[in-house]
């Protein structure tokens, strides 16, 4: 089998749009959790709280035309894949239009702003606001498309709308692409968008955190005390290649993808099952042909939520043992739904590199009923980690696990 090595990645969060300033954020204890006031008006949205990366203008980012088809989720996913390019070296390689290079890439949605225009219509039959390009802005495949087209990508294409797997399963799609011979370079990677449409899912489901006089106190994944999770917004991309395609060409190898695991529950919507989640860990364990040991630190889901924090930890324990190091990056970034797997993977191996791994944020005392787990607080860990797993799951039970080894 081919080996993947991840050689460029690049990301948007509401800290930042580079590890630097991520990181320091982090040490200095600040989340991009924010009260936002234009939500006032949703008389029956209970939380006001979102983690919006505002300073990221995406009608400002690309010039006109090539925003035609480009609402905020595609403008996330084409930025983030062009700087993760960049950096990989692929930028302007005639490898790009060769059939050989490919994109995977989801969002739980696509730009919701089109969507009003649609019901208008419904309701009124007035096409007032809708254009040729509104519904290319809102279709759930908008990101890998809009990748796609802005880099004349012509071969394997992979769309992964699965809610908050939908990154993670972008990447081990494109991982098994280029392992079993369909493609030699991948882009990889997940969207979404700051809306109020997805607060109100969650809201509807009394999972959203209403701690709305104290943004930078929530969302507390583990913790006995969480009340919810908080939305968030912005994107990723790693660029993942053939291991001897990037040896050839002196690219810089980040890491190593050795391993992949996704199956589902087959039992409910949005009741989590820690057997078929502990199943995801063990599938992404044989694929890589490592014992539970081998694992140095888990990049954790850690939502926020009773269900979702509790079937995970049990599944995790489970799996790799109590005493396995663990945090969730939700309580700086929030739930960025179809991004966080892209968004923490990329953030699981910078940290690997660094040797140090962030602390879970509010994070006071483990909520008895999560199994036990090494859950990080206080400041940065310095672990040693020669592997990291990275796992994700979403509703309907959809479960995904990646390992990702340390380039020597």
């Amino acid at each position: 089998m081919r080996r993947v090595v991840v050689t460029g990645m690049a990301g948007i969060t509401p800290l930042g749009a580079n590890w630097g300033d991520i990181r320091a954020a982090m040490h200095e204890g600040r989340t991009g959790i924010k009260y936002i006031e234009a939500w006032d008006k949703l008389t029956d949205l209970k939380t006001r709280l979102g983690a919006p990366a505002d300073y990221f203008e995406h009608e400002k980012i690309f010039p006109r035309k090539q925003m035609r088809s480009m609402g905020r989720v595609a403008a996330f996913a084409v930025r983030s894949a062009e700087e993760a390019l960049s950096q990989a070296g692929l930028l302007d390689d005639p490898i790009l239009k060769s059939g050989r290079t490919g994109v995977a890439f989801g969002s739980s949605y696509g730009s919701t702003e089109p969507t009003k225009g649609f019901v208008r219509f419904m309701e009124t039959g007035e096409a007032t606001g809708l254009s040729a390009m509104s519904y290319i802005k809102m279709m759930s495949h908008t990101a890998v498309i809009n990748v796609g087209i802005f880099f004349g990508l012509r071969g394997r294409v992979i769309t992964t709308s699965s809610a908050c797997t939908s990154g993670s399963q972008a990447i081990g799609y494109s991982y098994e692409a280029i392992k079993y011979g369909h493609a030699d370079v991948m882009i990889a990677g997940g969207a979404e968008e700051l809306c109020p449409t997805m607060a109100i899912v969650f809201d509807t489901l009394f999972a959203t955190s209403c701690k709305n006089d104290a943004p930078q106190t929530t969302p507390q994944p583990y913790d006995q005390n969480r009340d919810g999770l908080v939305i968030g917004e912005g994107g990723a991309a790693l660029i993942l290649e053939e291991r001897e395609h990037a040896i050839a060409r002196g690219a810089p190898i980040l890491a190593e993808l050795v391993g992949f695991g996704t199956n589902m529950d087959g039992s409910h919507v949005t009741d989590p099952l820690a057997e078929t989640m502990g199943g995801s860990l063990t599938l992404a364990l044989n694929d890589a042909g490592l014992a539970p040991d081998a694992i140095g630190f888990v990049s954790g889901h850690g939502t926020a939520t009773i269900q979702g924090d509790i079937a995970e930890t049990k599944a995790t324990s489970a799996v790799l043992g109590a005493d396995m190091p663990i945090h969730s990056l939700k309580g700086y970034f929030g739930h960025t739904l179809g991004a966080c797997g892209a968004i923490e993977a990329w953030l699981a191996i910078e940290m690997m590199r660094d040797g140090r791994f962030a602390p879970n944020i509010n994070l006071a005392k483990v909520d008895e009923r999560c199994a036990p787990l090494d859950y990080i607080t206080g400041g940065f860990r310095a672990i040693d980690a020669q592997y990291v797993m990275s796992n994700n799951f979403a509703f309907g039970g959809v479960n995904t696990s990646l390992i990702f080894r340390r380039e020597p």
